[in-house]
C-alpha cells in the first residue's frame, strides 16, 4: 500500500556543501519534509541534529535514502529490515544487484534504486511510495 512519506532519513549526510549528501538534505528540507540527518561523525548540520547510526532513530521514520556506497549502505539496510522497516531509496551509486536481491524476497518492501529523490519529490510534490 502506498503511503505519504514525510519522516525521511538520510544515511550519509554531509556537512560539506559540495556533497550530494549536504545537496539532498538541504533540497528535502525546502520541501518540507523531516529529515534525520544520519553520518557517524558529526553532531549537526547547519542547525540540524545529526543521528551518528540507525539505531539512534525513532520509529517514525516512513523512508531510508541511502547517499553512501553500497558496501556500507547494505550492512545498514539489513540491520533496518531486520527492525521492521520495508522503504528505502538508494541514490545513483548507493545501489548494488546485492541490495536489490535481498529486498526482492519480500514483496511488502518498497526500493527505488533508478532515480534522484530531488528529481521524484520535485516532480510530484508529496513523495507517495
Amino acid at each position: 500500500m502506498a503511503k505519504i512519506m514525510k519522516n525521511i532519513a538520510l544515511i550519509g549526510a554531509s556537512a560539506n556543501k559540495s556533497k550530494y549528501g549536504n545537496i539532498i538534505l538541504n533540497d528535502l528540507k525546502l520541501k518540507g519534509y523531516e529529515v534525520f540527518p544520519v553520518h557517524p561523525a558529526l553532531e549537526e548540520i547547519d542547525g540540524t541534529k545529526v543521528y551518528n547510526s540507525v539505531e539512534d532513530l525513532d520509529d517514525n521514520i516512513d523512508l531510508f535514502v541511502f547517499v553512501v556506497p553500497h558496501s556500507i549502505g547494505s550492512e545498514i539496510t539489513k540491520k533496518l529490515y531486520n527492525k521492521g522497516h520495508k522503504r528505502f531509496w538508494y541514490q545513483p551509486g548507493a545501489q548494488s544487484d546485492e541490495i536489490s536481491e535481498f529486498l526482492k524476497k519480500d514483496s511488502s518492501v518498497k526500493f527505488s534504486t533508478i532515480s534522484c529523490i530531488m528529481v521524484t519529490t520535485e516532480k510530484q510534490g508529496d513523495l507517495v511510495f
